[in-house]
């Protein structure tokens, strides 16, 4: 037998026993191509071999990051509502709240539950939350859904929703007038907003993001250019608002408008605070008085503030359902599909998704139904009359 056949000779060091070392791995960026690093931070790195990022592939300019965090800081009202809440909620209980745990987004589920809430409340704050978390690092939702369908089982009146009070024309003419009786600039202002409001069948916050640069008034009509919109995303819009004789919407956007002219003012929000004075809020008295995140626009609350200020000073009163700024949307919607409207033509005049249920079953058909009653068929019993015969 030949001994090169059994064994293979190698070239090797002798050395003694507890010299041999393995050599540590060279150590490897833990990332991934989601990975994003603010400048400042360090490179996470572990030992498994894989694709080895540069600081190239990770990190963000100064400008990119405070940009970002400028977005995360501004978001949708209801996303910072939302987060804040929770983030409050994490606080008193000791718990971390970006990111949580799936325990803590179900214990907190539980907790909007024992509250009593909505379940469309519920569930639309849960999902706020729940995309508000890190990519990769959101919570499993399967829990607190489950907790979620008994909770819908055991409390019917958790189903229920909150309609706001369709402010119809009869409704919205007297709120607009007694705004202007005083002949005052923020009369004048509240009363174009409502009459804006009522057309344009916009979402307060829409109404209030308003710019004076994206709307022309001619003489019988209003043109809205819009970038985007709710259901809309990146698509823009050119919306001919028509005006009416008892809207006068031309007459009174004008007016406004006009009156911020005056002050110098031609670019920027259209609706803005008026001070006791008359006069428009500067930005600089705006920013005195706490309005940091929004400048000179205004909040969604004011729209819905004043619109029940009107509403009650014209002494009208509601079939038991709230006032508020959606009523203007709502207002509108109940107008058109009781005179005629089409499915197509409200989804189109409310901006509403494609085949959306919501303008009939939530603004039409409650009214429609209301005015229904079968029992009118039933001859009036009347035994007088029936005694005479």
């Amino acid at each position: 037998m030949n001994l090169s056949d059994e064994y293979e000779i190698v070239d090797a060091e002798l050395v003694d026993d507890g010299e041999l070392v393995r050599a540590a791995p060279a150590a490897r960026p833990l990332v991934n191509a989601h990975t994003v690093l603010m400048p400042g931070e360090e490179i996470p790195t572990s030992d498994d071999p894989r694709t080895t990022y540069t600081e190239r592939d990770l990190y963000v300019s100064e400008e990119t990051a405070q940009a970002l965090k400028e977005a995360k800081e501004e978001g949708s009202p209801q996303r910072r509502t939302a987060m804040g809440l929770f983030e409050a909620w994490c606080a008193a209980q000791g718990r971390v709240a970006e990111p949580c745990t799936t325990a803590t987004y179900t214990e907190y589920g539980r907790h909007l539950m024992a509250r009593g809430l909505k379940v469309t409340t519920i569930r639309h704050y849960m999902s706020l939350i729940r995309t508000s978390m890190p990519p990769g690092k959101k919570p499993d939702n399967s829990l607190f859904l489950l907790l979620l369908t008994q909770y819908r089982k055991k409390n019917k009146r958790a189903l229920r929703r909150k309609e706001a009070f369709p402010i119809t024309l009869p409704y919205l003419v007297p709120m607009m007038e007694k705004a202007e009786a005083d002949d005052r600039s923020i009369g004048w202002r509240d009363s174009a907003m409502f009459a804006f409001g009522y057309r344009f069948l916009g979402r307060s916050i829409e109404d209030v993001d308003l710019d004076l640069e994206d709307v022309t008034i001619l003489d019988d009509r209003v043109l809205v250019w819009l970038a985007e919109d709710k259901t809309h995303k990146g698509e823009e819009q050119t919306l001919f608002l028509h005006d009416r004789p008892d809207l006068n919407l031309v007459l009174r956007l004008r007016r406004w408008v006009g009156y911020l002219a005056e002050q110098g003012i031609t670019t920027g929000p259209v609706f803005r605070e008026v001070l006791r004075s008359g006069k428009v809020a500067s930005p600089e008295t705006r920013a005195r008085r706490g309005a940091t995140k929004r400048g000179a626009y205004l909040r969604p609350q004011t729209v819905n503030d004043r619109v029940k200020l009107w509403f009650a000073a014209a002494g009208l009163k509601t079939d038991g359902r709230p006032v508020s700024s959606h009523s203007l949307r709502a207002g509108g919607a109940t107008d058109l599909g009781m005179n005629g409207a089409t499915d197509e033509e409200l989804e189109e005049a409310g901006r509403w998704k494609k085949g959306s249920r919501i303008p009939r079953e939530r603004y039409v058909r409650p009214t429609k139904n209301a005015s229904k009653d079968p029992f009118k068929k039933v001859p009036v019993h009347n035994p007088e009359a029936q005694a005479q015969e």
